[in-house]
């Protein structure tokens, strides 16, 4: 009994890490983001987005996807993640500002290669409806 507590124990840190979004996205809210440089988008897209995260598999972002922080400085990150046989990618975020992201992504999505650059911006909060919305 006694070990099943310790080895419960030794392996909350870990899952606190895997929980914690990286540094550099700390001072960066969720809301309502305006995206441009969206592939096929003759204007930008604007995305009510509850974790700014999501931001980095934006090419997934109806998938389910897990994530992985390769480098974290403070002001830029970058992202690893797969979406089961729907793909991965690999995202960079810069934080031009708490409102302002620079995503430079790249990855396989439906087995198609994909390779952007997105500038996002935060224009406010989302709408009541959209933000209690599941996407």
């Amino acid at each position: 009994m006694r070990r099943v507590v310790i080895l419960s124990l030794a392996a909350l840190p870990a899952a606190a890490l895997a929980a914690a979004p990286p540094s550099a996205l700390a001072k960066v809210a969720g809301g309502l983001w305006e995206i441009s440089g969206v592939p096929g988008a003759s204007a930008p897209v604007r995305q009510c987005v509850a974790d700014v995260l999501t931001l980095a598999q934006f090419e997934h972002r109806s998938r389910t996807c897990t994530h992985t922080v390769i480098t974290d400085d403070g002001s830029s990150t970058l992202i690893r993640y797969s979406c089961g046989a729907a793909g991965f990618g690999h995202s960079e975020i810069d934080v031009i500002t708490p409102r302002s992201l620079r995503i430079a992504t790249q990855g396989i999505s439906d087995e198609l290669p994909f390779n952007y650059v997105l500038q996002a911006h935060r224009v406010g909060d989302c709408e009541k409806s959209a933000s209690s919305s599941s996407h």
